[in-house]
């Protein structure tokens, strides 16, 4: 059975993130702060198998020869200390 929980002096630049969050998601902000909590405690562990999934669906979404190995070695580099 779900239960309800109250919270109290929740600081104000707290509350605004939440409700701007819960404004872009479109969703209420009890909504929003179970998506948070759930995001926070309940992690989703993902495979190896599942994060080569998505990266190659990433990469097929690209528009083709968007980026030369050169280019992608050149922002792998520049990104770094």
């Amino acid at each position: 059975m779900p239960t309800t929980l109250t919270l109290k002096n929740i600081p104000d630049a707290l509350y605004g993130r939440l409700k701007e969050a819960a404004e872009v998601h479109r969703r209420s902000l009890n909504s929003e702060v179970l998506v948070c909590l759930e995001s926070i405690l309940l992690p989703q562990k993902i495979s190896v198998d599942e994060h080569l999934a998505r990266a190659r669906q990433l990469r097929k979404a690209l528009p083709s020869g968007a980026f030369s190995a050169q280019d992608i070695a050149r922002l792998r580099e520049e990104g770094r200390p």
